[in-house]
């Protein structure tokens, strides 16, 4: 199999780690080789935060080049615009429609761009928007942003709802187990 590159995005907080984890066993639960590497800037203080994932039956690198990612998962506006040129030709990115202000625009120093969504659907590529903090508050919990994205996204891979529930099933905690089923659900049928 030809290698695949995922991309998920975000701040700190958002639970871009978890969503990773649960990507990533997924594909070793289907046998893939999967290489993942995080890149945390400032992660804790809200910073950007970008978690690489590369599967298929040999992968050397974790690392995702301009142009090479077949999906990148944005949980914030500004991070999906940042990481935008990374998706590759005919790759899909699924953003969040969700806004958190960085600290330069907390301060005052800067202002959230405008129409960001606008400018973003304004482009040739194929563009999955969703309102994923509606829909984890649907389910529960709006911490389960994450798994509602992760549901949006698995609908443009080749994997089958039930691998992933079952992955679910397997990495959160029981106590949490309900919520984040039903955000996948959520998500996937988005």
């Amino acid at each position: 199999m030809e290698t695949k590159s995922v991309m998920i995005v975000g701040v700190g907080g958002q639970g871009t780690l978890l969503a990773s984890r649960l990507l990533g066993n997924v594909l070793i639960s289907r046998g893939y080789d999967v290489k993942v590497s995080e890149v945390h800037g400032m992660s804790q203080r809200g910073g950007s935060v970008v978690t690489y994932v590369k599967y298929g039956d040999r992968v050397s690198s974790p690392v995702v080049e301009h142009g090479e990612a077949d999906i990148i998962i944005a949980f914030e506006l500004l991070e999906a615009a940042r990481y935008l040129p990374y998706l590759k030709k005919g790759g899909t990115i699924v953003v969040n429609t969700q806004q958190i202000d960085p600290m330069p625009v907390v301060t005052g120093a800067k202002q959230y761009p405008e129409a960001l969504l606008s400018k973003l659907q304004g482009t040739e590529l194929n563009i999955v928007d969703v309102d994923a903090l509606a829909l984890s508050l649907e389910a529960g919990n709006a911490k389960a942003v994450n798994v509602v994205l992760l549901g949006v996204a698995a609908r443009f891979m080749s994997f089958d709802g039930s691998e992933w529930v079952k992955v679910i099933a397997d990495t959160v905690p029981p106590k949490f187990l309900e919520v984040n089923q039903k955000a996948f659900d959520l998500g996937y049928k988005t």
